[in-house]
């Protein structure tokens, strides 16, 4: 009910700006016209920018019809075969939807974070609260393709690599899933750290394997075991879910992004960054030259051309190259 009302809220504030914006659009025109002046015609397309935005960013939203659309996301990043690049080209992706989520006011807690040995994460889950996060997120879900020189390479060699990303919604509490305490194997361990005075000296964090499903989930960011248990358990529901919603999207498709290797031929876009520079979305067409600016987490091209696609409608193959 609170985040009904507080989505409800957002859209009237919404429309608010909308219409304050225009009238702002016309008397900035009006100052143009009387004056002749050149500075309150630059104020009128600014803020006609601005207005156009919000007006798209809620016709996208009109688009996330699902159950679920309007609620937070839960992240999991875990790179492919290949080691350190691949652990590498996992950090760097997630460093991508964390400053998209920035961008956007959302709120993050990381819930999981293993670091990989040498370099980059060998998996990490985030919860990013914000309204339509969901909605937004679930085109990010799939396998990313990186191509580059490797930083790692002593012969300075191009190399390949793949990494996952899995988008589940936030469960409300009121949403009854049953999940048998014995179908589950619990592990408790300690948290990993930095070290020094803030290392956990406890077996605080916890991981649950799902045992009929094989879903494994992990938290250790809270200090008591007891919250990460309830995280845990919280994540768990959260894949169970989205397993139900893969279960009935694939009785439509005969193949889908989850069920896929992470490896050549399954990727959902790539990111040449080497011979040449371009990001590239395989399911829609969208390419970027602005490489760096889509790692700093400019993906919004991407996230509407794909709900565009979901929708039915026709998308621009080409957006912002550079």
């Amino acid at each position: 009910m609170l985040r009904e009302r507080a989505s409800v809220n957002g859209r009237l504030d919404a429309f608010k700006a909308i219409t304050e914006g225009v009238e702002e659009i016309g008397v900035y025109l009006e100052m143009a016209a009387e004056e002749d002046g050149e500075d309150a015609l630059g104020e009128a397309e600014q803020r006609l920018g601005e207005v156009e935005a919000r007006v798209r960013d809620l016709e996208f939203q009109r688009m996330l019809g699902g159950e679920h659309d309007s609620s937070g996301a839960i992240i999991t990043v875990n790179p492919g075969a290949g080691g350190l690049e691949a652990q590498d080209w996992a950090e760097m992706l997630l460093r991508m939807i964390l400053r998209w989520a920035e961008r956007r006011g959302y709120k993050t807690q990381v819930i999981e974070h293993t670091p990989g040995e040498g370099a980059g994460i060998k998996s990490s889950t985030v919860a990013i609260d914000g309204e339509y996060a969901y909605g937004y997120l679930r085109a990010e879900a799939g396998i990313h393709r990186l191509v580059r020189i490797s930083p790692f390479d002593g012969q300075a060699r191009r190399h390949t690599s793949f990494a996952s990303v899995l988008v589940t919604p936030e469960i409300d509490e009121d949403i009854d899933i049953e999940v048998d305490e014995d179908d589950l194997r619990i592990d408790t361990y300690r948290s990993s750290g930095a070290g020094g005075q803030h290392v956990n000296k406890t077996d605080s964090a916890v991981r649950f394997t799902h045992i009929p499903t094989g879903i494994v989930v992990a938290c250790q960011n809270e200090r008591s075991q007891h919250k990460n248990r309830a995280m845990a358990m919280k994540i768990l529901k959260s894949r169970l879910y989205e397993l139900e919603l893969e279960k009935q999207r694939q009785q439509k498709e005969e193949l889908t992004g989850a069920k896929r290797d992470i490896d050549f031929g399954s990727q959902i876009r790539s990111y040449v960054l080497q011979p040449y520079r371009m990001v590239k979305d395989h399911r829609t067409g969208v390419e970027v030259g602005n490489t760096d600016a889509v790692l700093d987490g400019d993906l919004d091209k991407f996230i509407e051309a794909e709900l565009l696609r979901r929708a039915g409608e026709p998308v621009e193959a080409e957006a912002g190259a550079e």
